[in-house]
Protein backbone atom coordinates (compact mmCIF):
# COMPACT_ATOMS: atom_id res chain seq x y z
CA UNK A 1 0.00 0.00 0.00
CA UNK A 2 1.43 3.30 -1.17
CA UNK A 3 1.97 5.43 1.80
CA UNK A 4 1.84 9.59 1.64
CA UNK A 5 4.93 9.36 3.88
CA UNK A 6 6.83 8.31 1.76
CA UNK A 7 6.90 11.57 -0.87
CA UNK A 8 10.35 13.36 -1.22
CA UNK A 9 11.79 9.70 -0.60
CA UNK A 10 15.27 9.14 -2.83
CA UNK A 11 15.16 6.35 -5.01
CA UNK A 12 19.35 4.50 -5.60
CA UNK A 13 20.98 6.91 -8.12
CA UNK A 14 21.78 4.86 -11.47
CA UNK A 15 24.16 5.40 -14.40
CA UNK A 16 24.29 4.44 -17.87
CA UNK A 17 26.21 4.47 -20.67
CA UNK A 18 24.28 4.98 -24.11
CA UNK A 19 25.68 2.52 -26.40
CA UNK A 20 25.11 2.72 -30.37
CA UNK A 21 24.54 -0.84 -30.62
CA UNK A 22 21.56 -0.40 -28.35
CA UNK A 23 20.47 3.13 -29.91
CA UNK A 24 20.17 1.33 -33.29
CA UNK A 25 18.35 -1.24 -31.78
CA UNK A 26 15.91 1.01 -29.97
CA UNK A 27 15.05 2.98 -33.10
CA UNK A 28 14.64 0.30 -34.99
CA UNK A 29 12.24 -0.87 -32.43
CA UNK A 30 10.29 1.28 -32.49
CA UNK A 31 9.97 1.82 -36.10
CA UNK A 32 12.30 5.34 -36.46
CA UNK A 33 13.30 5.73 -40.11
CA UNK A 34 14.90 9.21 -39.58
CA UNK A 35 18.69 8.04 -40.29
CA UNK A 36 20.38 10.32 -37.90
CA UNK A 37 19.31 7.84 -34.84
CA UNK A 38 21.52 5.13 -36.90
CA UNK A 39 23.69 6.49 -39.35
CA UNK A 40 26.40 8.02 -37.62
CA UNK A 41 27.29 10.45 -40.59
CA UNK A 42 23.65 11.28 -40.80
CA UNK A 43 23.67 12.33 -37.49
CA UNK A 44 27.41 14.36 -37.85
CA UNK A 45 25.41 16.33 -40.92
CA UNK A 46 22.64 17.13 -38.78
CA UNK A 47 25.01 18.59 -36.34
CA UNK A 48 25.20 16.23 -33.47
CA UNK A 49 28.56 14.56 -32.39
CA UNK A 50 27.19 10.92 -32.53
CA UNK A 51 24.51 9.31 -32.94
CA UNK A 52 21.57 11.15 -30.95
CA UNK A 53 18.94 9.51 -28.68
CA UNK A 54 15.32 8.82 -29.95
CA UNK A 55 13.13 11.01 -26.94
CA UNK A 56 11.90 8.14 -25.05
CA UNK A 57 15.14 6.22 -25.06
CA UNK A 58 16.39 7.81 -21.57
CA UNK A 59 13.98 5.59 -19.71
CA UNK A 60 15.46 2.57 -21.14
CA UNK A 61 18.20 3.55 -20.02
CA UNK A 62 17.00 4.27 -16.28
CA UNK A 63 15.79 1.36 -16.16
CA UNK A 64 18.91 -0.76 -16.88
CA UNK A 65 19.57 -2.34 -13.14
CA UNK A 66 18.86 -5.97 -12.26
CA UNK A 67 16.49 -5.44 -10.50
CA UNK A 68 14.41 -2.30 -11.75
CA UNK A 69 11.04 -2.57 -9.87
CA UNK A 70 13.12 -2.84 -6.70
CA UNK A 71 12.42 0.63 -5.55
CA UNK A 72 8.39 0.89 -6.08
CA UNK A 73 8.37 -2.63 -4.24
CA UNK A 74 10.27 -1.28 -1.53
CA UNK A 75 7.24 1.74 -1.01
CA UNK A 76 4.28 -0.77 -0.95
CA UNK A 77 3.95 -0.87 -4.97
CA UNK A 78 4.56 -4.57 -6.03
CA UNK A 79 5.38 -5.33 -9.75
CA UNK A 80 1.88 -7.29 -10.22
CA UNK A 81 -0.19 -4.50 -9.47
CA UNK A 82 1.78 -1.36 -11.28
CA UNK A 83 0.37 0.24 -14.41
CA UNK A 84 2.44 2.54 -16.28
CA UNK A 85 0.16 5.57 -16.12
CA UNK A 86 2.05 8.67 -17.61
CA UNK A 87 5.61 9.62 -19.01
CA UNK A 88 6.59 12.79 -19.17
CA UNK A 89 10.23 14.50 -20.61
CA UNK A 90 11.73 17.17 -20.81
CA UNK A 91 15.24 18.13 -22.44
CA UNK A 92 17.31 20.56 -22.04
CA UNK A 93 20.62 19.35 -24.26
CA UNK A 94 21.34 16.62 -26.40
CA UNK A 95 22.15 13.08 -25.44
CA UNK A 96 24.35 10.97 -27.92
CA UNK A 97 26.43 7.70 -27.92
CA UNK A 98 28.72 8.35 -25.32
CA UNK A 99 27.35 10.07 -23.13
CA UNK A 100 27.36 8.38 -19.25
CA UNK A 101 23.99 9.64 -17.54
CA UNK A 102 23.44 9.90 -14.28
CA UNK A 103 19.55 9.43 -12.82
CA UNK A 104 18.51 11.09 -9.67
CA UNK A 105 15.25 10.05 -8.66
CA UNK A 106 12.66 11.10 -5.93
CA UNK A 107 8.76 10.34 -5.12
CA UNK A 108 7.54 13.75 -5.92
CA UNK A 109 3.85 12.76 -4.85
CA UNK A 110 1.70 10.09 -4.10
CA UNK A 111 -2.46 10.46 -3.88
CA UNK A 112 -5.22 7.60 -3.99
CA UNK A 113 -8.61 7.82 -5.76
CA UNK A 114 -11.20 5.35 -5.96
CA UNK A 115 -11.84 5.61 -2.21
CA UNK A 116 -8.34 4.39 -1.97
CA UNK A 117 -8.90 1.51 -4.28
CA UNK A 118 -6.21 3.17 -6.71
CA UNK A 119 -2.92 4.97 -5.41
CA UNK A 120 -0.48 7.19 -7.81
CA UNK A 121 2.80 7.43 -7.66
CA UNK A 122 4.75 10.23 -9.54
CA UNK A 123 8.25 9.72 -9.32
CA UNK A 124 10.67 12.83 -10.92
CA UNK A 125 13.84 11.99 -12.46
CA UNK A 126 16.70 14.57 -13.06
CA UNK A 127 19.43 13.00 -15.99
CA UNK A 128 22.74 15.02 -15.86
CA UNK A 129 25.95 13.80 -18.41
CA UNK A 130 29.28 13.02 -17.67
CA UNK A 131 29.91 16.61 -17.40
CA UNK A 132 27.70 17.09 -14.96
CA UNK A 133 25.27 18.87 -16.87
CA UNK A 134 21.63 18.88 -17.51
CA UNK A 135 19.82 17.04 -19.87
CA UNK A 136 16.88 16.18 -18.90
CA UNK A 137 13.79 15.73 -16.57
CA UNK A 138 11.48 12.68 -16.56
CA UNK A 139 8.38 12.67 -14.45
CA UNK A 140 6.36 9.12 -14.23
CA UNK A 141 3.38 8.33 -13.03
CA UNK A 142 2.50 4.72 -11.86
CA UNK A 143 -1.09 3.60 -11.11
CA UNK A 144 -1.10 0.76 -8.31
CA UNK A 145 -3.97 -1.51 -7.55
CA UNK A 146 -4.39 -1.17 -3.37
Amino acid sequence: MLNEADIGKKFPQVVADVEKGRLRFFAKAIGETDPIYTDEEAAKAAGYTSLPIPPTFIFCLKMDVPRPFENYENVGAPLEKILHGKQKFQYYKSVVAGDTLTFDSYIADIYHKKAGAMGFLVEQTKVTNQHSEHVADMISTLVVRQ
